[in-house]
């Protein structure tokens, strides 16, 4: 169905409990090895936003969020306060999303975690208005490019030339929807709310840019 760009309270985000989920088919052998099958090219993520509800006031917003988005059916941006932000704004310190060739002037955003000599590039779809610096090998440009935030494409009018490096500073969001049809919440007699489940699953988006 649709996605609506909106998203709930930070207090509420914030206290959500979850994270990124691979999958992977693992099938044991008569010789006791095992063979690994990654099924999913890229993770998708799921939380419970039921431990971010502290009073009655959030309970009512998020029933009035769930009504709107009608369950399952529309999807929405969600801020994961443990993994929201690319590069160091403190530092100026940006993140390499692609390099220049001379001809390409559209770049995919991606989030990059490296441990070692292994890189995983998580493409970011969702990146926040009004928090995104591009840099072209360390420097802020100041014009000559624009980032869509409804699919994270950076696109430069002139394209970057070859061994350039293009870096990206900013805070994104994941598309999400609920993950259930039915909220199962009980109210106290002194107005406070239990905590229920309440949980949320990444979505996938088209990809236009890799």
């Amino acid at each position: 169905m649709a996605f609506h760009d909106v998203q709930l309270s930070a207090e509420i985000e914030r206290g959500a409990q979850g994270g990124p989920e691979f999958k992977t088919t693992v099938l044991g052998l008569s010789s006791g090895f095992e063979k690994r099958n990654i099924d999913w090219e890229y993770t998708k993520g799921s939380w419970d936003i039921g431990y971010g509800l502290r009073d009655k006031a959030d309970a009512e917003e998020v029933l009035a969020f769930f009504y709107a988005r009608q369950g399952r059916a529309h999807s929405f941006r969600f801020k994961d306060w443990t993994d929201f932000e690319i590069g160091d704004s403190d530092t100026s310190t940006p993140q390499e999303i692609g390099i220049g060739d001379d001809a390409e002037t559209q770049f995919q955003i991606v989030r990059r975690y490296t441990s070692g000599s292994q890189t995983f590039n998580r493409p970011i779809t969702r990146p926040v208005s009004g928090t995104v610096e591009i840099y072209i090998d360390g420097v802020l440009q100041g014009g000559g490019v624009s980032v869509d935030t409804s699919t994270g494409v950076v696109t430069f009018v002139t394209p970057p030339v070859a061994a350039e490096s293009v870096g990206i500073i900013c805070e994104f969001d994941v598309p999400v929807r609920f993950n259930v049809d039915k909220l199962d919440m009980r109210a106290f007699w002194s107005g406070n709310y239990s905590l229920p489940q309440i949980p949320v699953v990444e979505v996938r988006e088209t990809l236009t840019a890799i």
